[in-house]
């Protein structure tokens, strides 16, 4: 018989012995069995900035897992190597959920990522994962595309403390073209998730000729500030010809700057540029007074001096996870 899968807004009707769209939720039997639980593909240990997590413990490494698999299909996939492949045709290690907090521990990592393709889409070693971290008194990050339904997405959130969410474009056009998906489930999954507590970041890629005009910018940002709020991390990250967008040329560093002036004039406290140096892209300043707090080149945190969450100069509190 088929089985209806309720994960994602695609809601594939699977065939017996069929997966769906992400490749690795399979109908075995009549029962919908995610083929990759327990046994991912990638286990490094990351500093959280790579993430990237600005504001959530700062300098610290993150236990960073993968499976393959993803309900996305983007053009520019950087890790599409894992995430559009198949599970037979990529070795995974045996790591049970248990094992999990064992290994932060072992590597003196505070927090655990969920990243490289999409935790979503492998949503019950995600979840289960997160509960074990949890009772270990670890921390738990998803690095997605925020492609699902609401009522598991609820549940995950129980347990998650912080997210950065791709927003890839502020067009439904763009997702459909370009990534096999839709818009609103994205922004509905964002306002969702900092609703119930998760502490959130946003990237936006920004990919020359098709998300990259001020209109693109401004819409975007205003949505963020509007049902965000200002004060949430906007990260606008440079794009690289890669997978089925190598005609395209690299994100040249005046758009991206161009991309960080309007949304600080939209009114965004945390604006950040990324993938390519440029002044004071990757700063934190006080939203108040403006001092610099958490200076970092690259992944490396060059100077912190956030006292408790708030600016030294000013008391100002900053927005963030930060013990």
């Amino acid at each position: 018989m088929n089985v209806q899968c309720e994960l994602c807004p695609k809601s594939c009707l699977i065939r017996p012995g069929q997966s769906g769209e992400c490749r690795i939720r399979v109908n075995v039997d009549g029962r919908l069995v995610a083929v990759t639980y327990g046994y991912p593909c990638s286990v490094h240990v990351d500093p959280i900035e790579k993430k990237p997590m600005f504001h959530f413990l700062p300098g610290t490494g993150i236990l960073s897992i993968a499976t393959v698999g993803c309900n996305l299909h983007c053009k520019f996939c950087q890790n599409w190597e894992i995430s559009q492949e198949n599970p037979e045709n990529t070795p995974g290690k045996p790591v049970s959920p248990e094992l999990l907090p064992k290994l932060a521990v072992q590597y003196n990592c505070p927090s655990v990522a969920y990243t490289y393709t999409e935790p979503l889409a492998y949503y019950e070693y995600t979840l289960d994962s997160c509960i074990k971290a949890r009772e270990a008194g670890l921390k738990n990050v998803l690095v997605t595309a925020g492609y699902i339904n609401k009522k598991p997405m609820e549940r995950l959130c129980a347990y998650v403390d912080g997210a950065n969410i791709d927003l890839k474009s502020i067009s439904d056009v763009f997702y459909r073209d370009i990534c096999g998906g839709t818009l609103q489930p994205v922004l509905d999954t964002l306002v969702l998730s900092k609703s119930l507590g998760v502490s959130v970041e946003i990237t936006n890629l920004v990919i020359p000729t098709l998300n990259d005009t001020d209109e693109d910018f401004q819409k975007l940002t205003r949505w963020v500030a509007e049902n965000m709020g200002r004060d949430t991390p906007l990260h606008f990250s440079r794009f690289y010809p890669m997978y089925k967008m190598k005609n395209l040329p690299p994100t040249p560093g005046e758009t991206l700057d161009r991309a960080k002036a309007i949304a600080e004039s939209v009114g965004l406290s945390y604006v950040y540029v990324g993938n390519i140096e440029r002044p004071d892209g990757e700063t934190t300043f006080c939203p108040q007074c403006r001092k610099p707090l958490i200076e970092r080149r690259g992944f490396t945190v060059l100077r912190n001096r956030l006292r408790s969450g708030a600016c030294p100069e000013c008391n100002a509190p900053v927005y963030g996870v930060w013990s």
